[in-house]
């Protein structure tokens, strides 16, 4: 952990391989620590250390932008806003998407918890991302504040208006993906979600279940680890669905919505 620590801390990372994307370079807005508005149970992260629910600047843009010249843009086919927590907390998130879309001429995915989606002016920052990709684990207020453990004030129609607002915006040209983890503590709702899914008629539904070991301890390399590092730190294995089930849940989401999906078990749409 003392020699985590000791690295010096970049807003770029990567590229790391990504089974829905390719060769992602991860682009990280929050770094001083980990901070986000939710603290999901299966945080690749580990547990948060600042829940808020509250946006401001954490990363200068011109730190962000040096870094990125530095950047080898062959070995990359998309550039990735995640990294230590939620990218949309970060208020120059537009700012450096504007310059990897236009400047650079690489694709913007950006991967965000929903929370702030209902607002106006987080939904301009999203505006020229090739892909905005949401996160929708829960039906129910009870799960989500047992499964996502958002923030204090942050419920579910906060996050499904927030979606649908950014559906219908006019001026987002890119593609909406809805990402669902699944595990045995949110599967019961999976009907639910599938309806929820159908009522947001996103591009595409993405499947998951955490494969990947969740961290005791937030390390500044689990913002990009896929597993194929060892970890500094005491990781625990999560349960998972089957592959049996996330086939049943898929078809499930189908028939109710039409939406294309891709599944971690099943990786083509």
């Amino acid at each position: 952990m003392d020699s985590d620590l000791q690295k010096p801390r970049s807003p770029v990372y990567g590229p790391v391989p990504s089974w829905r994307h390719g060769r992602s370079l991860g682009i990280d807005l929050i770094l001083q620590d980990s901070i986000c508005s939710f603290n999901c149970v299966y945080c690749q992260l580990g547990s948060i250390h600042q829940v808020i629910d509250q946006q401001g600047v954490f990363v200068s843009g011109s730190a962000v932008i040096t870094e990125l010249e530095r950047v080898n843009w062959d070995a990359v086919d998309i550039a990735t806003f995640s990294g230590s927590g939620e990218p949309t907390l970060a208020l120059n998130l537009g700012e450096i998407v504007d310059h990897v879309r236009f400047t650079l001429g690489k694709p913007v995915l950006v991967l965000t918890n929903a929370t702030w989606l209902h607002d106006e002016a987080t939904r301009q920052r999203l505006r020229n991302a090739s892909i905005v990709e949401c996160k929708l684990d829960a039906a129910t207020d009870e799960t989500l504040r047992r499964f996502n453990r958002p923030a204090k004030g942050i419920g579910l129609e906060r996050i499904i208006e927030g979606v649908k607002a950014l559906r219908t915006d006019p001026d987002f040209a890119g593609r909406l993906t809805i990402q669902t983890m699944f595990m045995p503590a949110n599967v019961r709702e999976a009907e639910m979600i599938a309806d929820l899914i159908a009522e947001i008629g996103p591009d595409e539904v993405q499947l998951n279940t955490p494969r990947r070991p969740y961290p005791r301890e937030w390390y500044l390399d689990a913002r990009g680890n896929h597993g194929d590092r060892e970890s500094p730190v005491e990781t625990v294995s999560l349960a998972t669905i089957s592959e049996e089930e996330a086939e049943r849940i898929e078809r499930l989401i189908r028939e109710r919505s039409g939406v294309p999906i891709r599944s971690i078990y099943r990786r083509t749409v």
